[in-house]
């Protein structure tokens, strides 16, 4: 199977394209950084572990198998202004607002971080749990 074709590297190239880190992805899973540097190696992964990296990632499933890079670097390049008056005419129109995808993705990671700061601390509470218990 050719690299294009392989999951794992998507999945690495996206979490990249997010600012992502293994290690945090890997506790946003639940597992090693390990297991995700495995991941990301592989050729496929199972359903329902695709959708925890997906919605971690915030993207969806499809996004991820579907991912290339040429179709990244087409989707930017897609945005052209036709009043002859080049990149930074005030009239072009884009539909792409960098600020408002800069904000969605802090909104996603501020979530993301949430989410991990309250697994945490679930884990805090277990162990002091099981220390008291003894």
């Amino acid at each position: 199977m050719s690299k294009e074709n392989k999951i794992g590297p998507k999945i690495s190239r996206l979490r990249e394209l997010r600012g992502m880190k293994q290690e945090a992805l890997a506790n946003a899973l639940g597992v090693s950084q390990q297991t995700v540097s495995n991941i990301e190696r592989s050729e496929s992964i199972e359903e329902d572990l695709l959708a925890q990296v997906a919605e971690i990632l915030g993207v969806t499933t499809d996004a991820i198998e579907n991912f290339s890079e040429e179709a990244v670097f087409n989707y930017f390049n897609s945005f052209h202004d036709n009043s002859g008056a080049g990149a930074y005419s005030t009239n072009s129109t884009f539909s792409f607002n960098p600020i408002e995808k800069l904000i969605e993705a802090h909104e996603e990671n501020k979530k993301l971080y949430e989410r991990l700061l309250e697994s945490e601390k679930s884990k805090v509470e277990l162990l002091e749990k099981l220390l008291n218990s003894k």
